[in-house]
């Protein structure tokens, strides 16, 4: 259906080009067809757009485009996200600030087909931004407040029942296109992350919380915009774990970490992503040996069917061998997503060593539940 859908909308693009450059008896059919799979973006924002040559010519690292609201028309330039795929490549740029509501992009010194993008204020509510904006890196600018880790609510059913849930949430600290980030790009890239997750008993009387997990942290985050660098993104940063308890049940570590990513796409829309995570830990005193059950290394690989279906799978191997497996896999179950909030049936299936920091050094019988997430 995606395809279908963009096939219609370079069709269309690429008829309303031939009218405007050519006459009645001979219009000019266009050299290079832009198109996006997101039309709309916001002033100062990231936006992305596929760019296919229909002469086969080479497409250059960086390509011109002209974009026009209302009489007002100015230059632009994109660089190229990646390497050309056959005679396709994707560009991506920052919407000229000021601008609003539909804006066409052509590109300059060519015959092409004419882009429309719908371009909102750069001031909207980052609550409103954060479900607007579709999924996937480069896609469009992302907002001030995004999605970090999944979010969903699972039940399962072994050794007594027990649900699961999980809220991850980020927030960039310093906006590109203003104050102190627009003086000191860099600084954009810094992010305060929180993530929550809580272990729920509903097999006992009082149904109580086995345990809550409190990840709060603070990294910094670069993202590639050349086709040479030999990684697509990196995080470093300082994370707090802690589950509030007292006494006894008290647990908490204190991370360095470094992430790397690396992303592939497929010809037919579907993603992989490796992003192996690694951990240096300190202020342990509550759990010193926590690297012989987790190890020092979060290896997570994720993929996407660029249609319905998401699997992750993160494995951990402890000093002392030891170590766990968590696998997510999520079905969308409905048509209409919000950027990255929608609707998914969510299974998880869980063994090995500490599904909570409370049960670090615990093993307990593999658990498979099943749910419901928004963010898988």
């Amino acid at each position: 259906m995606k395809r279908l859908v963009f096939a219609l909308l370079a069709s269309l693009a690429a008829g309303g080009a031939c009218a405007q450059a050519g006459t009645p008896d001979k219009p000019t059919p266009p050299e290079w067809v832009i198109a996006a799979g997101e039309v709309n973006v916001y002033a100062g924002g990231r936006f992305e757009v596929l760019v296919v040559s229909l002469a086969n010519e080479p497409l250059p690292d960086e390509i011109e485009v002209r974009v026009k609201a209302g009489p007002a028309e100015q230059p632009l330039k994109l660089a190229a996200t990646g390497p050309a795929s056959g005679e396709r490549r994707s560009y991506a740029g920052t919407v000229p600030e000021g601008m609003s509501g539909p804006v066409a992009i052509s590109l300059a010194g060519r015959a092409s087909s004419v882009l429309v993008l719908m371009v909102a204020s750069s001031r909207a509510d980052p609550v409103q931004a954060f479900v607007t904006r579709r999924v996937g890196a480069g896609t469009a600018a992302e907002p001030p407040l995004s999605e970090n880790d999944p979010m969903y609510f699972i039940v399962g059913g072994r050794d007594g029942y027990s649900a699961r849930f999980q809220l991850s949430l980020k927030y960039r600290l310093f906006d590109h296109n203003a104050g102190l980030g627009q003086d000191q790009p860099w600084l954009a890239g810094f992010y305060f992350g929180y993530t929550q997750n809580s272990l729920w008993d509903l097999s006992e009387k009082s149904k109580p919380f086995r345990d809550t997990n409190y990840k709060p942290s603070l990294f910094w985050k670069w993202d590639r915009t050349d086709d040479k660098t030999w990684i697509d993104a990196l995080r470093v940063g300082f994370e707090h774990e802690s589950n509030g308890g007292a006494d006894e049940r008290s647990r908490s570590v204190n991370t360095v970490f470094g992430r790397a990513d690396w992303r592939w796409t497929y010809a037919d829309d579907s993603k992989l992503e490796f992003t192996p995570r690694l951990n240096y830990y300190f202020d342990k005193g509550e759990n010193p040996d926590i690297a012989e059950y987790r190890g020092h290394v979060d290896w997570r690989a994720r993929y996407d069917s660029g249609n319905n279906w998401i699997s992750t799978a993160v494995a951990r191997v402890g000093s002392a061998h030891r170590g766990s497996l968590l696998l997510d896999v999520s079905r969308r179950i409905r048509d209409l997503r919000f950027g990255p909030i929608g609707g998914y049936l969510h299974f998880q299936y869980f063994n090995g060593y500490g599904e909570d920091i409370l049960d670090y050094n615990v093993r307990r019988k593999w658990q498979f539940r099943v749910g419901f997430a928004i963010v898988p």
